[in-house]
C-alpha cells in the first residue's frame, strides 16, 4: 500500500538548485510540508515561497550539510514547525573533475565531506525522529557513480561507493523495523547546474553529452520512493547498464570507460581550472536545469529512451510478422 504524502513533512537537504530544488517543488505540489535547506540563504528563502505558492507549507533553514550541529538544528527546526519529519532527502553533492593529483587534497576531502559525511549527518538527525514515531523514509541521491567508478573523479567515486555502503548497512540495521526505510537513488547523467558547482582540475571544458535526464526525472523517482520505499532505484537505463557491466566484468568496464573519458578530454576545448562551490557558495547555477539540453535543442533522455524502446518493439513485431508471412 502506498504511503500517504499529503500533509506529511519532508526535509530536502541541498535544495537551492538542481535535483533538490525540483524535489522540493514536486513535494509541495502534493500538499506536503517542505523544509528546504542549503548554504545559499536567499535561494532557500525564495524556494520556500515558491513551495507555498505551489500548494505546500514551507520552511527555509540555511544549512551546511558538512556541519553536524547545523544539520541537527535543521531537524529541530522542522519538528518545531511541523511536529515531526516523515521523509528526509539528502541531495547535496559535489565533486572534483580531472586528474586526482592536479587538485588540492582539501578539495578531494571536501567532496567526501559533502557527499558522504553530509548524508551521514542527515541520517544522524533524521533517524532518532523516525525511531520515536516508529516510521520514516530516508532517501539519499547516490548516482550511477556508486555502482560503477567514474574516471577522473576519484574522490567523487569514493564518496558515492561509500554512500551506497552506508545505506546498505543502515538497511540491515532497520530490517526488523518494518516502517523505517533507507533508500538510494542512482541517476544516470542529469542536466543540472552541478557541473558549474564542481571543481575542475582538468583544464578542459566539461561537456555532459547529449543523453541527459532532467532534475524532474530524479525528483519523480524520489517522490515514488517516499510513497513506495525500496532499497535502490535507478533513474535511466544507462545507470543500470553501468551497474550490470561493472558487476559482470569490472576490469573491462574500467578499461573501456577510462579510454572513453581520455578520448573525450583530448577532444575537449580548454577551460580555466576552478574550485567551483567546494569552499564557498557561488552565485552561478540557481535553477533546477543546467541548460545543457536547451542549448543543444535536445529532449531529455526519457522520451528518447521511450522512442527507442517503442521502435525496437515495432521492429521486432514487424520481423515476426514478416517471418509468419514467409511461412
Amino acid at each position: 500500500m502506498a504511503r500517504r504524502i499529503e500533509n506529511t513533512t519532508v526535509v530536502v537537504a541541498g535544495a537551492s538548485s538542481g535535483i533538490g530544488r525540483a524535489t522540493a517543488l514536486l513535494f509541495a505540489e502534493q500538499g506536503t510540508n517542505v523544509v528546504v535547506a542549503a548554504r545559499r540563504v536567499a535561494l532557500v528563502d525564495a524556494l520556500a515561497r515558491e513551495c507555498e505558492a505551489a500548494g505546500g507549507r514551507a520552511l527555509a533553514v540555511p544549512t551546511d550539510v558538512t556541519d553536524a550541529a547545523a544539520v541537527r538544528r535543521l531537524a529541530e527546526a522542522a519538528v518545531a514547525r511541523f511536529g515531526t519529519v516523515d521523509t528526509w532527502v539528502n541531495v547535496a553533492g559535489t565533486g572534483v573533475f580531472g586528474p586526482f593529483e592536479e587538485a588540492e587534497a582539501e578539495l578531494h576531502a571536501k567532496t567526501v565531506e559533502v557527499n558522504l559525511i553530509g548524508a551521514m549527518n542527515g541520517a544522524a538527525a533524521a533517524l532518532p525522529i523516525f525511531k520515536r514515531r516508529g516510521s520514516g523514509v530516508l532517501i539519499s541521491t547516490v548516482s550511477m557513480g556508486g555502482w560503477s567508478p567514474v574516471p577522473f573523479a576519484a574522490a567523487y567515486t569514493a564518496s558515492k561507493f561509500g554512500l551506497r555502503g552506508f545505506n546498505a548497512s543502515l538497511r540491515q540495521q532497520f530490517d526488523a523495523r518494518e516502517d523505517i526505510h533507507v533508500c538510494g537513488v542512482f541517476p544516470a547523467m542529469v542536466d543540472t547546474p552541478g557541473l558549474e558547482h564542481v571543481a575542475n582540475a582538468s583544464g578542459r571544458h566539461i561537456d555532459p553529452g547529449p543523453f541527459l535526464y532532467t532534475a524532474g526525472d530524479v525528483a519523480s523517482a524520489i517522490l515514488g520512493l517516499a510513497r513506495h520505499p525500496r532499497g535502490e532505484v535507478a533513474v535511466g537505463w544507462p545507470a543500470r547498464a553501468g551497474q550490470a557491466a561493472y558487476a559482470l566484468s569490472p576490469r573491462l568496464t574500467e578499461l573501456l570507460t577510462g579510454a572513453a573519458f581520455r578520448w573525450l578530454l583530448r577532444r575537449a576545448g580548454p577551460a580555466p581550472k576552478t574550485e567551483g562551490a567546494l569552499r564557498a557558495p557561488i552565485a552561478a547555477g540557481t535553477t533546477a536545469s543546467g541548460g545543457a539540453l536547451a542549448r543543444k535543442g535536445l529532449p531529455s533522455a526519457g522520451p528518447i529512451s521511450l522512442g527507442l524502446a517503442v521502435g525496437g518493439v515495432l521492429a521486432l513485431a514487424g520481423a515476426v510478422l514478416a517471418a509468419e508471412r514467409r511461412r
